[in-house]
């Protein structure tokens, strides 16, 4: 951990409000992301950005120096994410999400315009994948999401999903199984 980071945490630690603002400022994009990614829908990834921050700030004598702040944010926020989409799923079954793919809030993620013969192709699998990431079971498409947009490694998704090893494998393993299945009829049109 650098040294101003150490510093700002232990800081956070001891009641500073600034401390804590700067860890939220440094995370709450990565959190956002993340969150986006499992729930697929932008207010329930807000929703759950707010209370991993909560949880962050009502636990935080509790975090251990033995690893990184941000990993067990990911942690947070990844419980917090499959919570509310077993909570949700109880609670609103039958009702229609207003943006059920969320790519209005993936389209203002991105950063770069790809070329206009692009965009048509783009907005379609994008979709696409969206569905397919929702048809996978929650720890399946947390894991996905951590591998495969968030580029943590094997170790780090067992220890966010409370997973072994092996079986952290075998689950990212199954979802870009099942991705790939979905996903090849496409691949296939759009050639």
């Amino acid at each position: 951990m650098e040294q101003g980071y150490a510093v700002a945490v232990a800081q956070a630690r001891a009641g500073d409000p600034v401390a804590f603002r700067q860890l939220v400022e440094r995370h709450s994009r990565g959190v956002f992301r993340l969150a986006f990614r499992i729930t697929g829908n932008e207010q329930d990834a807000e929703d759950v950005v707010q209370d991993t921050f909560l949880k962050l700030h009502r636990n935080l004598d509790k975090f251990e120096d033995r690893s990184a702040l941000g990993t067990w944010l990911f942690r947070i926020a990844t419980n917090c994410a499959l919570d509310l989409i077993r909570s949700r799923r109880r609670h609103q079954q039958g009702r229609e999400p207003d943006d059920p793919e969320g790519l209005a809030a993936v389209d203002r993620l991105t950063s770069e315009s790809p070329a206009p013969d692009r965009l048509v192709l783009s907005a379609e699998f994008r979709e696409r994948v969206q569905v397919a990431l929702g048809r996978l079971s929650e720890a399946e498409r947390a894991a996905f999401v951590l591998r495969h947009f968030e580029g943590q490694g094997i170790e780090m998704i067992a220890a966010t999903l409370g997973l072994r090893q092996g079986a952290a494998k075998n689950t990212v393993f199954r979802a870009v199984a099942k991705l790939r299945g979905e996903l090849e009829g496409y691949a296939a049109a759009s050639e």
